[in-house]
């Protein structure tokens, strides 16, 4: 018997957690952290679906927090089994890991503090701590490389492949045998937007799978084009300068971060945007994943460094880096003509919801979105056209303009997810998963009808036979 089931991102965007089980293993691909409003912070709280301790295998498509995020309180419920994963997702995980440990404790310890002047006799307690974060990265054991199969537990053979999605991101094949029985299995992970400048495009499985889980968060509508992109960028930065304003830049530290650092640096080699501009990368987490990136070229575009003219998206000339606290707490004193990147790029948490609250209320500021927001989420509320919101208990108001540059998204849209599902060949089910259930879920697997492609949106916990 070869069972699948879904344990997060059924009927929803985030927590990417899928169990595969025969009589002989059970293997979790993903451990993700569900991310939007306080409803889905208790969900991570909550009991997996599944005994822990248990499972032989995880195997991690991504360093992205809603595919990785539970691994160190899956480790502190009993898991004992192997992590595999490519060679940078294992480096950026480590960051994702300890920064998501230290804003948790963080919160708990500000969560203590009003539970303490309310007289609430019991103390928050963070969903796990660094120490937690650390302990989890021991069993990290095995470096998958593309394309190469491997044994990764009885009867499950694993192979990773480019999922082109951010720097070491897989697409993973399972070939499964039991009782005789044989059935594949890709798991898209999350399938990177082809024709990027720093990534290779998503690659087909190595062999048709019998079946596909496949993510689908913008499985209702398709991107706008790279260069576009670049210049809807360039036109807000510059806009916003002659204006005399700042620009605020929500960015997830992987990929995203990168991506826009070339962005800026393709609007000073057009000399659209001066040379010297100053742009604050205020993220630790995006600082150093951009260092991992410098050590990683084999896992970049073939000629990505021909492409970056006459300045290094990675050392811009008024790039100012800031790790410490204090350097972060004095950019907000700047009334003007800085770019801002800071995460999270949902505004969930992190150093750009102060950003926020010092730069919002400014008519001649600018905030500009250049990755999915999530319902629930700041970010959302403020692209939904909220004329104020809350941040740190201050009611702030939204005069500044607010871009969303979709361009940006480190995701496939419905036509290149469409195009990706074509280089699977026909299976015999397409599992969706990993999307808005009656935007992205829906209106793709509807798409698929069309095609006579048959197609299910699992239920969170559903079992599903593999027959």
């Amino acid at each position: 018997m070869i069972r699948l089931s879904s344990h997060g991102a059924a009927k929803q965007v985030t927590g990417s957690c899928h169990l595969i089980e025969t009589d002989r293993a059970r293997v979790l691909v993903d451990c993700g952290l569900f991310q939007g409003g306080r409803e889905l912070a208790e969900e991570n709280a909550e009991d997996f679906g599944f005994d822990p301790r248990q499972i032989d295998v995880l195997l991690l498509t991504h360093a992205h927090l809603d595919h990785c995020g539970r691994i160190p309180l899956l480790v502190k419920r009993g898991f004992r089994g192997r992590i595999i994963a490519t060679a940078p997702t294992r480096e950026l995980a480590r960051l994702v890991l300890a920064d998501a440990a230290g804003l948790q404790e963080e919160e708990a310890r500000r969560d203590a503090r009003h539970a303490k002047r309310h007289g609430d006799a019991q103390e928050p307690q963070p969903l796990y701590t660094l120490a937690d974060a650390f302990h989890a990265m021991d069993f990290f054991d095995g470096v998958a490389g593309y394309g190469q199969a491997m044994q990764v537990a009885d009867g499950v053979r694993a192979t990773f492949m480019n999922a082109g999605h951010i720097l070491g991101s897989a697409s993973i094949f399972l070939e499964l045998e039991d009782r005789g029985v044989t059935r594949s299995v890709y798991f898209s992970g999350d399938i990177g937007n082809p024709g990027r400048p720093l990534l290779d495009d998503p690659q087909a499985p190595p062999a048709p799978p019998d079946y596909v889980v496949m993510e689908t968060t913008y499985g209702d509508r398709d991107h706008r084009p790279w260069d576009e992109s670049i210049d809807e960028l360039i036109d807000a930065v510059s806009e916003t300068h002659a204006r005399g304003g700042n620009v605020v830049i929500p960015t997830f530290a992987l990929e995203r971060t990168q991506e826009v650092l070339y962005g800026l640096s393709e609007g000073i080699a057009r000399r659209r945007l001066p040379a010297h501009m100053v742009v604050f990368l205020d993220s630790p987490m995006a600082i150093s994943a951009t260092e991992v990136f410098t050590r990683y070229p084999e896992a970049m575009r073939a000629g990505f460094p021909a492409r970056l003219h006459d300045v290094s998206p990675f050392d811009l000339p008024g790039l100012r880096m800031t790790r410490d606290a204090s350097e972060s707490v004095a950019i907000n004193t700047i009334r003007g003509g800085a770019v801002i990147m800071a995460g999270s790029g949902m505004a969930t948490g992190g150093r750009v919801r102060h950003h926020l609250r010092h730069n919002l209320w400014g008519a001649a500021n600018s905030v500009v979105f250049v990755g999915y927001a999530a319902q629930g989420t700041l970010a959302r509320l403020i692209i939904d056209g909220a004329r104020s919101v809350r941040l740190f208990d201050e009611q702030i108001q939204v005069r500044a303009r607010i871009h969303t540059i979709n361009g940006f998204s480190a995701h496939a849209g419905q036509g290149e997810l469409l195009a990706w599902l074509g280089r699977c060949g026909k299976p015999d089910r397409v599992f969706l998963v990993h999307g808005d259930f009656d935007r992205g879920m829906r209106v793709f697997g509807e798409q698929l009808q069309s095609r006579q492609q048959p197609w299910q949106i699992p239920g969170a916990g559903e079992p599903i036979l593999l027959r």
